[in-house]
């Protein structure tokens, strides 16, 4: 008979107990930036709106009431859709806020509440503000 070759579970054990240590090591690292990278990606949307509400501004000589003035709108001067598709929401899935007059005089300010929705919080609830 000739002798079969192949791994010992004592092999497979030290193999799987060594894979999980580093697992463990590496996961939390890379879980905490996917917090960070959607609050990159909220900012980046809210600068295409930026852009967007500036050409929107230059052609109708107002600021949008909405974000959906954006894609349509009966406004004296409208030379849209200014924006390519619907308006997007944020990481989290939920709506921007807009709000017009903005804060300190601002003539809008956009933002999003982060993941838990609420005003405030610290890390991934952090709010993202764009003016």
């Amino acid at each position: 008979m000739k002798k079969q070759r192949g791994f010992s579970l004592m092999e497979l054990m030290i193999v799987l107990i060594i894979l999980g240590l580093l697992g463990s090591l590496v996961a939390p690292k890379l879980f905490s930036k996917v917090g960070s990278s959607k609050q990159k990606t909220a900012v980046a949307q809210m600068q295409m709106f930026e852009t967007a509400i500036d050409t929107y501004r230059l052609d109708t000589g107002r600021v949008p009431d909405s974000l959906e003035e954006l894609r349509q709108s009966t406004v004296a001067g409208w030379d849209g859709p200014y924006l390519p598709k619907s308006i997007p929401l944020d990481p989290w899935g939920k709506s921007y806020v807009y709000t017009v007059p903005g804060e300190n005089g601002a003539p809008y300010s956009m933002m999003s509440y982060g993941l838990d929705a609420q005003p405030g919080g610290e890390g991934e609830n952090a709010d993202v503000v764009h003016q």
